[in-house]
């Protein structure tokens, strides 16, 4: 084998690994793990989140190993992630009336519980373009964090606020069905 035959043999092989370890979805690749302190998180599911027709943004959960219980990942005390890779542009005011109507959809109660920290996450918002990233990653002894674009925003420490947090996707009244499934790996 030549020299060129052989460098494209160790590309498209490099090519096809690369495959192996990520997920896509509308144009979107996430790695197929995280790490998240001291752990290894598995990408459990994505999922595409369309207003109406339009594609907002594709959405990947990550979690210690793989479960398609919504609630039982949405109360565990363990560490997960949600990584909001944005495909078109948002406004402060659309991602905070989406973040409010959730909240209210998939955990009523949580203003009452947690309504302060709702409102500081909600305070922290600001809006996003094409290709920004938003993560909230929940670690027990930390509580949830909030990043755009890999810088922090805030921590809010607990669990209760986290589970409100996930139960936005993974609740009762997810933005879309299609994106909860996709979280779910279903």
């Amino acid at each position: 084998m030549n020299r060129m035959a052989k460098i494209s043999t160790v590309v498209a092989v490099l090519a096809l690994a690369l495959n192996l370890y990520a997920a896509d979805l509308a144009g979107v690749t996430m790695p197929d793990s995280a790490q998240v302190g001291n752990t290894t998180l598995v990408l459990n599911g994505m999922g595409l989140r369309t207003k109406i027709v339009v594609k907002v943004y594709v959405a990947g959960l990550y979690l210690p190993r793989r479960s398609s219980d919504a609630e039982g990942i949405i109360m565990a005390d363990a560490p997960k992630r949600l990584v909001m890779q944005f495909v078109r542009g948002v406004s402060r005011n659309q991602i905070t009336d989406a973040f409010n109507e959730s909240f209210h959809d998939n955990a009523p109660n949580a203003k009452k519980t947690v309504g302060v920290d709702i409102e500081r996450f909600l305070a922290a918002l600001e809006p996003v373009n094409e290709r920004d990233q938003m993560i909230f990653t929940y670690l027990p002894d930390t509580g949830t964090t909030f990043a755009i674009n890999g810088k922090d925003k805030l921590t809010i420490a607990g669990l209760d606020f986290s589970q409100a947090l996930f139960s936005v996707w993974l609740g009762p009244k997810p933005p879309t069905s299609g994106l909860k499934k996709g979280l779910l790996g279903k």
